[in-house]
C-alpha cells in the first residue's frame, strides 16, 4: 500500500479507539499513585471516542478533512492531560495533511512528526518517559524508515514498533515507573491506538485484549458507556457493588451458579471470588434483590450503590434530565468557573464566591468542551477557570483558547488551593491582574489528604499494601496504616506547624462528623493557635482533604 485516503485513515482511526476502548481498564491500572482515581485510560478512552465519533460523522476521501474531524473531535472531548497531549498530537497530525488529497509514507512520517511537534509546544515542561516519548520516538522512526520505504505498511510497522520499544524504556526515564515495576500508562495507551492502526492498514485483527484486575474492570465499566447514550436509555440505573464472606452454615457457593443467578438482574456482571470471599459488580434496577442473592452465601462486607441516572446527567450536562431542567444558572459577566468532587465541596465553593462549579475532578475528569459549555451557559464575558486538580489544567487551558471571551486559568491543583484563590478575587481588576493574585493568593496554602491504597506497591521508600490508608501530603505519600484516623493526624502533623492560622478538614462520604470532630480535637490539642474549620465535603475516595495555611 503505497497511499492513504480518509475512508481508509477513518477505519483505522475507529479500529485504534475500539483497541484502546478494550485496554482501557488495563491502561489505568499501570497508574504509578496507588490511589484509586488512577483514571489515565478511562480519560484517554474517552477522549479517543469523541474524536473516533466526529471521524465517523465526517468521513470524506479527502484525507485532510477526515484528520481536521479527528482533530476537532479529540479537541473538544480531550480528558486529562492524558487526553489533551493525545488531542494535541492529532492536532498537529491533522494540521501538517489539512490541505492533502491523499498521503504516502513521507507525508504521513511527517504528519505524525508533526504532531509531536505541536504536542511539545503545549506541555510547559515536557517529562521524558512519558506519552510524550512514546511519540516522539516513535515519529523518528517513522521519518528515518519513509526515507527508504514508500511502503505503509511497512512504515507503520516500524513506527509501532518503536512506540513499544520506547514504552518499555519509560521505566528508564522516570524513577517512580522502574521503583513500581510498571511502563508508563500514557504511553501504553498510545501504543494501543497505533497498534489498531497497524491492523486496519494490515487488514488484520486486532491484538489480543490485556487482562487487568476485577477492580480495575469495575472502573472500566462504571465509566465506558457514558458518552454512548442519553442519561434516559440506561436501562439499569443502579451500579452495584457488594462483597460476601462465605460462611460453612450458608448455602454452598458456585461461582457459575452465582453469574446465572445474577445474569437476568441487569447487565455489566462482573464476579470474582476466590474460597473465602466474592466479589460482585452489576448494574441493574433491583440492588436489593443482588444483595438478597448474595446473602445466600454468607455476610455482606462492602455494599455500594450508586445512581447511574444522577451521575451521567452530571457527567455529561445532560439537559434533558430532570435535574439538568430544574437547575437555573445565573447570567454572571465576570465569572469564576471550577471544578469539584462532592456536593458539599461544591455548596462551599459556590458560597464564598465560585459562579458555576463542574462536578467532577477525580474518577471522572470533565473534559475541554465541558468546561467551555459551562462558560457559556452562565454568559460570562471574562471568566477565570480554577481546575483544583492537576489532570485537568491542560484541559482547562485548551479551553481557556477555545473561549472567545477574557480568559485565563488559575492553576490550582487541590480544593483547598480553590478555595484560596476565589477568596483572592476582585472584580474591579482585570482577567489576567486576577490571575496573578489569585495564584499569590493559594501559594501558602498547604493540602494533604486521606485515601485507600489500590494494590500493593512501595512509593518513595513507604511500603503500601492493598485498602490501607494513605496520608498524602502536598501530593506526596508519607504514611500506609489501616487506621483511617492515623493517617489524618500523621498529615496534620506533618503539614502543621507554630504558624498555622487555619486548619480546614473537609470530611468525605467514607468519614462521619464525630471523626472530623475527633481530627479537630486533635488539632486543637497540638496546634492551639491554629483555628479549625469542618465542612461536610461529601467527596468520594478521599475520606479526608485538608488545608493548612
Amino acid at each position: 500500500m503505497k497511499s492513504l485516503d480518509g475512508i481508509k485513515f477513518a477505519e483505522m482511526v475507529q479500529m485504534g479507539a475500539h483497541h484502546l476502548y478494550q485496554n482501557a481498564s488495563y491502561v489505568d491500572s499501570l497508574n504509578v499513585f496507588p490511589v484509586p482515581d488512577g483514571d489515565t485510560g478511562t480519560n484517554m478512552n474517552l477522549s479517543m471516542t469523541s474524536g473516533a465519533k466526529e471521524t465517523e460523522a465526517n468521513v470524506v476521501e479527502h484525507i485532510g478533512k477526515t484528520a481536521q474531524a479527528l482533530s476537532k473531535g479529540l479537541l473538544m472531548g480531550a480528558r486529562g492531560n492524558s487526553g489533551v497531549i493525545l488531542s494535541q498530537l492529532f492536532r498537529g497530525f491533522g494540521k501538517t495533511i489539512e490541505k492533502e488529497a491523499t498521503i504516502d509514507a513521507k507525508l504521513l512520517a511527517a504528519a505524525f512528526q508533526g504532531g509531536v511537534d505541536t504536542a511539545y509546544k503545549a506541555v510547559m515542561k515536557p517529562v521524558e518517559g512519558t506519552i510524550l516519548t512514546v511519540a516522539r520516538e516513535a515519529a523518528a522512526k517513522g521519518v528515518e524508515v519513509a526515507e527508504t520505504t514508500d511502503n505503509l505498511i511497512e512504515l507503520m510497522e516500524a513506527f509501532v514498533a518503536e512506540a513499544k520499544a520506547s514504552l518499555n524504556r519509560t521505566p528508564e526515564l522516570l524513577p517512580v515507573l522502574k521503583e513500581v515495576g510498571v511502563v508508563d500508562s500514557g504511553g501504553q495507551g498510545l501504543l494501543f491506538v497505533y497498534e489498531g492502526f497497524l491492523a486496519s492498514l494490515k487488514g488484520e485483527a486486532l491484538p489480543e485484549k490485556n487482562d487487568a484486575s476485577l477492580d480495575d474492570l469495575i472502573n472500566a465499566e462504571h465509566h465506558r458507556v457514558q458518552d454512548f447514550m442519553n442519561t434516559e436509555d440506561i436501562e439499569f440505573g443502579y451500579c452495584t457493588e457488594i462483597m460476601v464472606r462465605f460462611e460453612a452454615d450458608k448455602e454452598p457457593f458456585s461461582e457459575e451458579q452465582f453469574r446465572n443467578e445474577l445474569n437476568p438482574m441487569g447487565d455489566s456482571l462482573l464476579v470474582i471470588s476466590d474460597d473465602e470471599i466474592a466479589k460482585v459488580h452489576i448494574h441493574t434496577e433491583t440492588p436489593g434483590a443482588v444483595l438478597s442473592a448474595g446473602q445466600k452465601y454468607g455476610s455482606l462486607m462492602k455494599i455500594k450503590v450508586d445512581n447511574m441516572r444522577e451521575q451521567h446527567a452530571a457527567i455529561v450536562n445532560d439537559e434533558s434530565a430532570p435535574a439538568a431542567r430544574m437547575k437555573k444558572v445565573e447570567k454572571i459577566p465576570y465569572a469564576i468557573v471550577t471544578i469539584a468532587m462532592g456536593e458539599g465541596i461544591a455548596k462551599l465553593l459556590r458560597s464564598i464566591g465560585a459562579s458555576y462549579v463542574i462536578e467532577g475532578g477525580q474518577t471522572m475528569n470533565p473534559s475541554t468542551e465541558d468546561i467551555v459549555k459551562a462558560v457559556k451557559e452562565i454568559g460570562a464575558e471574562r471568566v477565570l477557570i480554577l481546575p483544583n486538580n492537576k489532570n485537568i489544567v491542560m484541559a482547562a487551558e485548551q479551553a481557556a483558547e477555545l473561549l472567545d471571551i477574557e480568559a485565563a486559568v488559575v492553576p490550582t491543583k487541590t480544593i483547598p488551593q480553590g478555595m484560596a484563590a476565589i477568596l483572592a478575587f476582585n472584580p474591579e481588576v482585570s482577567v489576567e491582574d486576577n490571575k496573578e493574585n489569585m495564584t499569590e493568593g493559594f501559594a501558602h496554602v498547604k493540602t494533604g489528604q486521606v485515601t485507600y491504597a489500590v494494590r500493593d506497591t512501595s512509593i518513595d521508600g513507604v511500603e503500601i499494601r492493598k485498602d490501607d490508608y494513605m496520608a498524602l501530603a502536598e501530593g506526596k505519600i508519607i504514611l500506609s496504616t489501616p487506621q483511617m484516623m492515623d493517617a489524618a493526624k500523621e498529615v496534620i502533623n506533618h503539614l502543621g506547624d507554630e504558624d498555622s492560622e487555619i486548619i480546614t478538614v473537609i470530611y468525605g462520604e467514607d468519614a462521619t462528623e464525630e471523626q472530623a470532630n475527633e481530627l479537630a480535637s486533635f488539632i486543637e490539642e497540638n496546634f492551639a493557635d491554629a483555628e479549625v474549620e469542618i465542612v461536610e465535603g461529601k467527596q468520594s475516595l478521599y475520606p479526608f482533604i485538608l488545608s493548612v495555611e
